[in-house]
């Protein structure tokens, strides 16, 4: 190992420890040791020392005991003849500097400058850690890289950042290069920023790149239910499930280089285009933990090959860049040259099932005005009709494959979408119509992904697009039909109906001993995906993460408790779980791995439960946030009296059916209530609960239990009446 590094790292992490003692000092003359210390909506505490170290940072009296044992971690700065050829002293300072820099940060929103101004994002949020790691999940994000500095011009930098971006890995971007960061850089030359785009500037100083690691062991912590103190599951759980890199662009100062040996310590390597000394032998890293003097062109494919990744990466015949890390893009409207459908005009898509003989594949016709016929600034009517033909190709399949439309377009950079069905929004920007896009290309688009996706299925792919008012019209008469009679069929589909469940284990490669099981009446947990969704993946990939549950003999109707349910959990978990009910949240409740939507909860004194989603960031009727709560339902453990739910389960005939079903709703925040009111009031009109709705408090009505328990008696609650849950 070179000596350089070691010496640069351990002399950066001292460095960093004393600006943190010295911020901590001043912070605590101002503010008291008293003062509260957190990310904002967040849980986990500061999670890098929590995770580490179990050390619940609440105050800043606290840091004072974590600086404390920092101190202890540095080891004396290397000479000459105490020099060995272990990476044990550097890797020790790396999370040293991790400390100290989370420190650092936390107390910048206390005292400032804020982590958040301008374009900088600071630390991301449970909701945003929730709902990203689904991607990281389902395989749409790989991985991240963890850019430090900046590229040697902007040009350069846009480069390196959509390469990431094609390939559909996260860029998460801190530090500075001669006073400029790549963050910057981009925000330069127009690129969106943000984390519907992958590219998130989490802060200028060197001391923000704790977010982006911070980001690592909160996935361990949420999602693979790592406990907190446990450091060596949590740094092999990062090593083995988070792909990551960091790529240094610029000068690597010492600072730099203690924030490299951090990264180390989660299998994390370093890349740098400049000549800086290498640790080439295998150890922490799966392969090289140092390489450097990469050319700016050849770093994100020399990063991936290091950190082990395998990524594949769609071809589209299309003149913009594509791939899943663009889906989050916007058009503003001063950037758009024509627009379709939205509040002004008609637009419908719709894709069906066709003969064999009706089907041509790859044929691609538009019927209308293309971009060569219209003026900037046109608004259109657009049709959409896919016609498909696969021997395996199922009338069932057609609402499933349909919703892919709005992905598959919004991967065009440049390209807008919104909604389904017909009530779709389109727009493209005056930059892709620049480069060469035509209406045309949505059907290349559709053609390459549905033959690359769902090629075990569909067999030939035919689109024809509609941009003449009169053929929109036609086709949405058509389409509204079959629209009808699909949402009919879904409402014969019961869990009695059927005779299959399938599993969903996408979320195993965070959750290894969690497995969903996806009925009709219950969707999976994350919201994503239903029992259709699982049966044509089934199809699709049939080794794939949803596999056919044969249900077998009942064991229990009401909690939902079947023999071949039961066999394959216990098989499928790691032989963790010997049972759950599908119904039942205080008997054997199903468990989770941190992508629920929704955290429902017993409230014992109430006899009734709330339902909270997550992006409910306040404080709950349990004296518990969302954040803490997931903490005790993820990672694929049971935890009677807590399940974590889609939101649209709740208006399902099986929520908690065991243990009273809707009825014992008693709390829910309002935005969640407003979210599925009709749900919900199409479900108990049906129970004959006409007004109940409104006898469920929010937090407008209730903040504490006993706020709850005053506001069910005061509207006459029927949980009143009803047997006690426990």
């Amino acid at each position: 190992m070179s000596k350089i590094i070691a010496t640069s790292a351990i002399k950066g992490a001292y460095k960093t420890l004393e600006r943190a003692e010295q911020m901590l000092a001043k912070s605590i003359e101002k503010n008291g040791e008293d003062q509260v210390v957190e990310f904002p909506d967040t849980g986990y505490y500061l999670p890098i020392i929590y995770s580490m170290s179990g050390v619940k940072v609440e105050k800043l009296s606290d840091c004072i005991k974590v600086l404390e044992e920092t101190r202890k971690l540095l080891p004396v700065v290397p000479s000459e003849k105490m020099w060995l050829p272990y990476l044990g002293g550097t890797l020790d300072a790396g999370i040293a500097t991790l400390w100290a820099e989370e420190i650092i940060e936390a107390i910048k929103y206390i005292d400032g400058p804020s982590p958040v101004d301008g374009i900088w994002l600071g630390a991301a949020t449970d909701l945003i850690i929730r709902e990203r790691g689904i991607e990281f999940v389902d395989g749409t994000a790989p991985g991240f890289a963890a850019c430090v500095g900046a590229a040697k011009d902007n040009e350069t930098a846009v480069k390196i950042a959509r390469e990431l971006q094609e390939k559909n890995i996260y860029v998460f971007m801190t530090g500075e290069t001669n006073g400029i960061s790549m963050a910057e850089q981009l925000d330069q030359e127009g690129v969106e920023l943000g984390w519907d785009t992958r590219l998130v500037p989490f802060g200028k100083d060197i001391s923000a790149t704790i977010y982006a690691l911070g980001f690592a062991a909160r996935a361990a912590l949420s999602f693979g239910g790592v406990q907190g103190g446990d450091f060596r599951r949590m740094l092999l759980y990062n090593k083995s499930r988070v792909f990551a890199f960091v790529l240094a662009l610029g000068e690597v100062d010492e600072l730099k280089y203690a924030n490299a040996a951090g990264a180390i310590n989660y299998g994390f390597p370093t890349i740098a285009d400049t000549n800086i000394p290498e640790i080439l032998p295998r150890g922490v890293c799966t392969y090289e933990h140092v390489v450097s003097n990469i050319p700016s062109e050849e770093m994100v494919s020399k990063a991936i090959e290091v950190r082990g990744l395998k990524i594949t990466v769609d071809k589209v015949d299309i003149p913009v860049a594509f791939g899943a890390a663009f889906e989050g893009e916007r058009v503003r409207k001063e950037d758009t040259f024509v627009e379709f459908g939205g509040n002004k005009s008609e637009a419908v898509e719709f894709l069906r099932t066709a003969d064999q003989t009706e089907v041509e594949d790859g044929k691609v016709e538009v019927f209308g005005p293309e971009i060569d016929d219209i003026k900037e600034g046109d608004v259109l009517p657009l049709g959409i009709e896919v016609l498909v033909y696969g021997r395996k190709m199922q009338d069932d399949f057609e609402p499933v494959m349909e919703r892919q439309i709005h992905y598959f377009v919004n991967y065009a950079t440049g390209i807008f979408h919104m909604g389904q069905r017909d009530i779709i929004w389109v727009r493209f920007s005056k930059e892709a119509v620049k480069k060469g896009f035509k209406i045309k290309h949505i059907g290349t688009i559709l053609h390459a992904k549905m033959h690359s996706d769902f090629g075990n299925i569909m067999d030939k792919i035919q689109v024809k697009i509609y941009t003449n008012p009169e053929d929109v019209s036609a086709l949405k008469a058509r389409a509204k039909g079959v629209f009808r009679t699909r949402d009919e069929r879904l409402k014969t589909l019961t869990d009695e109906s059927v005779d299959t469940f399938y599993s969903c284990s996408l979320c195993q490669s965070f959750a290894p001993n969690h497995i969903c099981a996806v009925s009709p009446e219950r969707p999976g947990l994350c919201g994503a995906y239903n029992w259709l969704d699982c049966k044509a993946s089934n199809e699709i990939n049939p080794t794939g993460p949803n596999q056919p549950i044969q249900k077998g003999e009942t064991i229990d109707e009401n909690l939902g408790v079947w023999k071949g349910v039961n066999e394959f959990v216990f098989k499928a978990s790691n032989q963790a779980l010997e049972s759950f009910s599908a119904y039942s949240m205080i008997v054997d409740p199903m468990t989770s791995c941190g992508c629920f939507e929704v955290i429902a909860a017993i409230l014992p004194s109430t006899n009734g439960v709330m339902a909270v989603n997550r992006e409910h960031s306040g404080m709950t009727p349990s004296g518990m946030k969302f954040s803490t709560m997931a903490g005790m339902v993820g990672g694929g453990i049971q935890t009677p009296g807590f399940v974590g739910i889609s939101k649209f389960f709740i208006g399902s005939k099986k929520f908690i059916k065991a243990d009273g079903g809707l009825k014992r709703l008693v709390w829910m925040p309002k935005a969640l209530k407003e979210e599925i009111r009709d749900i919900l009031e199409e479900r108990l009109k049906d129970m004959g609960l006409d007004g109940f709705i409104d006898k469920v408090a929010t937090e407008e009505d209730a903040d504490t239990e006993e706020q709850v328990m005053e506001w069910i008696q005061k509207v006459n609650h029927p949980v009143l009446e009803m047997e006690p849950m426990m």
